[in-house]
């Protein structure tokens, strides 16, 4: 398989935290039309400097997905179709994207959505490297190999998982842990008939998709009522989580971590709290950490103002709980870092004695 950048290592310090600028969508007030935050992945990171958790030059910038790249899962076919501006605006449900000539849709919709599933091909490899890695973007699991749809024009999750298969030796099972309100049914039908991919989904029943045909892929369903509350739901995560990794013993799990269980959510339907989502990734870490399986996490679907500062509150709990370990400093060694790598590797030896 050819070389691609989307696997260049990462100066060698940096936290397995992918993100771009680019991720974010910004054109005349379009993108207030869809009740998507079309910022919250740049608002996710500002949360996590404000908080000193990092800086622009220790995460991992990510790059876009070529085409070649995107051929990897996607026909030519799907990727000629995106070159229509009427398709787009059905898959991002973004009305009047119809009527913008198509390099405009291009630039301003298709490239952040190709930088995102750049990140998360490249989280994929970092995951396998480091134990665990983060997408702030990602997680289009209603888009397969050629269809797309509910805001996802690019299967970055099967894109991820399929490039780890091919490029990465020892990655040969994957677990799929899918909690975003909606049914997951674009990685479902990609990976119908693999046994190397086993998917648990937990989604509200009533809800987008309703896809019956992709649910013969999942191999544990967790389908929910309305309104489904904390208490419940976290019962059921812990319950299937534990189950789903005892039963399959994968080399990479992916999460698609959605935020759009979220009490309030005009298309999540559920009644999931902050805290709750919270507790949530937190169950999910564990299960995969405790295992020594490496876990890439994507954000996926959230639609309201205070998602993303939920997310960041999430990945600051992973951090202080001791889920997300970091082996060096800095990417950029300067000479604090230094002195802190030293007093790091002092510590691990006054732990070993």
């Amino acid at each position: 398989p050819h070389r691609t950048e989307l696997y260049e290592d990462p100066p060698s310090g940096c936290w397995p935290i992918v993100y771009s600028p680019d991720y974010n969508i910004t054109f005349m007030g379009l993108e207030k039309l869809h009740p998507f935050d079309a910022g919250k992945w740049g608002k996710v990171i500002n949360f996590l400097k404000e908080e000193k958790l990092i800086a622009d030059d220790l995460i991992v910038q990510a790059r876009e997905a070529t085409d070649e790249d995107l051929l990897v899962v996607h026909t030519r076919r799907y990727l000629n179709k995106l070159k229509w501006s009427f398709v787009v605006a059905t898959i991002t449900e973004i009305p009047p994207v119809a009527f913008l000539p198509n390099f405009v849709v291009q630039r301003k919709v298709l490239k952040p959505l190709r930088t995102q599933t750049g990140g998360t091909i490249m989280a994929g490899k970092l995951a396998v490297d480091k134990g665990w890695a983060i997408n702030v973007g990602g997680g289009f699991h209603h888009c397969s190999s050629d269809k797309g749809g509910g805001f996802c024009a690019y299967a970055d999750i099967t894109l991820a998982i399929k490039f780890l298969f091919e490029r990465v030796q020892g990655v040969s099972r994957a677990t799929i842990i899918d909690l975003d309100a909606h049914q997951g049914n674009g990685h479902e039908r990609d990976f119908m008939d693999d046994p190397r991919v086993y998917i648990m989904d937990a989604y509200n029943r009533y809800i987008y998709p309703g896809d019956g045909f992709a649910k013969r892929a999942i191999k544990r369903r967790v389908e929910l009522e309305w309104g489904t509350e904390d208490s419940e739901y976290l019962q059921k995560v812990h319950t299937h989580v534990e189950g789903a990794l005892n039963e399959f013993k994968p080399d990479i799990v992916v999460y698609n971590a959605g935020t759009d269980i979220l009490d309030g959510d005009p298309l999540g339907g559920l009644a999931i709290s902050p805290q709750g989502i919270v507790k949530r990734d937190e169950v999910v870490f564990r299960a995969a950490r405790s295992r020594r399986i490496p876990i890439l996490m994507v954000t996926s679907g959230g639609y309201q103002k205070r998602t993303a500062r939920i997310i960041a509150d999430s990945i600051l709990n992973l951090h202080s709980l001791g889920l997300l370990d970091k082996e060096r400093a800095a990417c950029g060694v300067g000479s604090s870092s230094v002195d802190q790598m030293i007093r790091d590797s002092a510590k691990d030896f006054s732990n070993l004695s």
